[in-house]
């Protein structure tokens, strides 16, 4: 199915009801709108690391049994619609598959600091230039 990682037709799973997408009339009487099924936990076709990541980059997709719940109805068909869902679920794959890079820590350069220091004290003499004169005399 995706093109990191084959996943078994029996691992997926299809539900139709009535879309409330296009169609005019045909809407009230085909069940056009696909949910696609497809449990994470139990899927024994991708490893665990990508399945931590595919629960984290699915978000509310995800149900609390680990049940990634994917609906497509931008279609007028049946079957464009399962393709819809089934390209989304590729993607979603793809996306998890990535392995994130480290990131390597850094620190500002000796300029960057200097010119910091230098705005935060220009932009304090403004400010204070803003202030009440008080009389020497008081």
């Amino acid at each position: 199915m995706s093109g990191l990682y084959h996943i078994k037709g029996t691992e997926i799973s299809f539900e139709f009801f009535r879309s409330a997408g296009p169609g005019g009339q045909n809407v009230n009487k085909v069940a056009t709108a696909v949910r696609l099924r497809f449990d994470i936990h139990q899927s024994a076709s991708i490893p665990e690391e990508v399945k931590q990541r595919l629960l984290h980059l699915a978000g509310k997709k995800v149900d609390k049994n680990g049940i990634l719940l994917i609906r497509a109805q931008r279609f007028r068909t049946q079957d464009a619609n399962r393709r819809d869902a089934l390209k989304r679920l590729e993607l979603l794959l793809q996306e998890a598959g990535k392995k994130p890079r480290k990131r390597r820590s850094t620190k500002p350069s000796l300029q960057a600091t200097v010119d910091r220091l230098e705005k935060k004290h220009l932009r304090g003499e403004t400010k204070s230039l803003r202030r009440k004169v008080r009389d020497i005399n008081e």
